[in-house]
């Protein structure tokens, strides 16, 4: 199976929303931050694993204690990702922070810095 299949993409798609449903909805650990999204999915094509992006609207503390949280709680996610998607594998998740949001924030402010000290 190729990497972009229309399966895969759908399959990406689906363990995404699934995922970001069971976060906001399911998980009461306290150190995941109320401002969490997945950013996207890239499940594997042999089903086996599985990349988060994690976003998380806060401070480096914050973004930390998310990603830890979800690690500890990476058994209940699968089990809960197991009953609501019907797939041969249930993927083991690796949750990766994302910093591209911030990341263009920042880059946005320079560039007004820059364009508004010129002026």
């Amino acid at each position: 199976m190729r990497k972009n299949s229309i399966k895969n993409t759908r399959i990406n798609g689906e363990v995404r929303k699934e995922l970001s449903a069971i976060i906001h909805d399911e998980i009461k650990d306290p150190r995941i931050h109320p401002m969490t999204s997945v950013m996207a999915v890239e499940v594997a094509p042999d089903l086996k694993t599985c990349k988060a992006y994690i976003s998380v609207l806060g401070d480096r503390e914050a973004r930390e204690a998310t990603v830890e949280g979800l690690k500890r709680a990476e058994g209940y996610i699968r089990r809960q990702l197991a009953k609501n998607l019907n797939l041969r594998h249930t993927p083991e998740i690796r949750f990766i922070p994302d910093e591209s949001i911030e990341y263009g924030v920042n880059m946005t402010r320079k560039i007004d810095e820059v364009t508004g000290g010129g002026a």
